[in-house]
């Protein structure tokens, strides 16, 4: 069953998004959105041709830094895992992306997930790994075509789907079964690597996404975001007519989804009690996170009634209010949990 429920206030404002463009908007405070560029500071890979852990450190005993030598990202690319309780059973994994910043905000030392919501302690009595990847700031979480001269190397999607899961399963008792989540940026991006590994991943989350990169528009939404931090969006999919665009379009290759968990959530634009509520943020963030979830919203309506002209399932909630800004997305973790629960077979 295709569940949708809409607020029909949030409607009006994603039409009138469609006369005038995405919005585009200035980096934000909180919503993993940092303007400049630093690459995580990371040691170079070794010459191996294998990807494999260079060294773990462990945070607590439910809390690990994995350091994996990447031949694709040519270093050493950190994630983090959030390891169950009875760790000598196997169990499912859950990947979870970043925003923008992906973890700039805490100088890479940790994804902007454990910095900015209370994601250890949701998953402390939940039988899965989840994996939390360290850096990618405005990369998309895919192999770009070319280095780009500030954001150097990105390969992630070569190492998300082929380097690093059979790592994470030999290391830390994973069975094979994934699914995958993301936020903003994020979310494109994990609905991307589904419809494109679709053997990969069971489900899918996409928080306060875009999912169609085939109008002109949304395209630019796409290079203002590597844009946030000095990168060159040519250099990942090429000029717009290139066949990467449509390649990496979650809309257009949506039919990989059928017999998928998914699940996509947005707000409105509107302040609501994060903003509004005692001891809320006020309306200043209201005024720099309204105009990007209110992309988001129109995004989002897109992509529902593209699965919707394909009859395939999904489960689509629209917020009546709610901004681009991680305390919306941490509420949106644990809405989401019972459609990833059920794709994890938990």
């Amino acid at each position: 069953m295709h569940r949708r429920v809409l607020a029909a206030l949030g409607t009006s404002i994603a039409l009138s998004i469609v006369g005038t463009g995405v919005v585009s908007a200035q980096p934000l405070p909180g919503t993993g959105s940092s303007a400049g560029a630093d690459a995580p500071p990371f040691a170079q890979a070794s010459p191996s041709k294998i990807a494999r852990i260079d060294h773990v450190d462990m945070l607590t005993d439910r809390r690990a830094a994995v350091f994996v030598d990447s031949p694709a990202m040519n270093k050493i690319v950190q994630v983090q895992i959030l390891l169950p309780a009875a760790q000598a059973v196997s169990r499912p994994t859950l990947y979870m992306l970043d925003g923008v910043s992906a973890g700039k905000e805490s100088d890479y030392l940790e994804s902007t997930w454990t910095q900015k919501t209370d994601i250890v302690d949701f998953f402390s009595d939940k039988n899965v790994n989840v994996v939390l990847p360290v850096g990618g700031s405005s990369s998309y979480y895919t192999d770009w075509n070319v280095p780009d001269p500030i954001l150097g190397v990105n390969m992630w999607e070569t190492f998300l789907t082929s380097e690093l899961p059979p790592l994470i399963d030999a290391r830390f008792s994973g069975n094979g079964t994934n699914a995958i989540s993301g936020v903003s940026m994020g979310a494109q991006a994990a609905m991307d690597l589904i419809t494109r590994h679709p053997d990969l991943y069971t489900g899918v989350a996409g928080l306060s996404g875009c999912y169609d990169n085939s109008q002109p528009n949304l395209k630019d939404a796409v290079r203002a975001t590597v844009a946030m931090n000095g990168g060159n969006a040519t250099n990942m999919w090429g000029e717009n007519a290139d066949p990467r665009w449509v390649a990496h379009d979650p809309s257009r290759n949506a039919e990989a989804l059928r017999g998928k968990d998914v699940y996509v959530s947005v707000g409105t634009g509107l302040p609501g009690p994060y903003e509004l509520g005692p001891g809320g943020s006020g309306l200043q963030d209201a005024a720099q996170g309204g105009p990007l979830e209110a992309a988001a919203l129109y995004c989002t309506t897109l992509f529902d009634t593209k699965l919707r002209s394909l009859d395939i399932d999904a489960t689509f909630i629209y917020r009546p209010y709610g901004i681009h800004q991680w305390p919306y997305w941490q509420d949106d973790l644990r809405e989401s949990w019972p459609t990833l629960q059920r794709a994890l077979n938990l």
